[in-house]
């Protein structure tokens, strides 16, 4: 009996922890593109682990080539929306699934584009800390 009281007590707090991490990577993706919408390296240099790989239209990257491509884009963005978020958790590591819609307004012309991404990152809590440690983004076709 007492086992099974401590393997539920235990799945229940792995559920609350599961939900706790969640919430902190689901918010901390909101930052990421907040940041990056607005060009702010500093933002993205605390989120983003220094081992970062990220993926782009096939190109490897690493941070400081990622944070050399934010800084160095023209502050056209309008607008990026984060869609539907899957959060998966384990342990220290969390893998989230998700969309995103980019806006772009070309400043010679005004006329927009809307662009539907597809996007996989995987984040570790590194001593209290959620940290991006890699990520990859795909266009998603019409």
């Amino acid at each position: 009996m007492i086992l099974v009281c401590a393997a539920s007590s235990s799945g229940s707090a792995q559920e609350a922890g599961d939900k706790d991490a969640a919430a902190a990577v689901r918010a901390l993706e909101g930052e990421r593109i907040k940041a990056q919408s607005r060009n702010d390296n500093h933002a993205l240099d605390l989120i983003l682990d220094n081992s970062l790989v990220y993926i782009e239209y096939g190109e490897v990257m690493t941070k400081g080539d990622y944070l050399a491509r934010v800084k160095s884009a023209k502050p056209h963005l309008q607008q990026i929306l984060l869609g539907t978020m899957r959060v998966r958790s384990v342990e220290n590591t969390a893998i989230v699934v998700g969309t995103y819609r980019k806006t772009d307004v070309e400043v010679k012309d005004g006329k927009s584009s809307v662009k539907r991404w597809s996007f996989v990152d995987t984040w570790v809590n590194k001593k209290g800390n959620w940290m991006l440690v890699a990520a990859a983004a795909v266009p998603l076709s019409k």
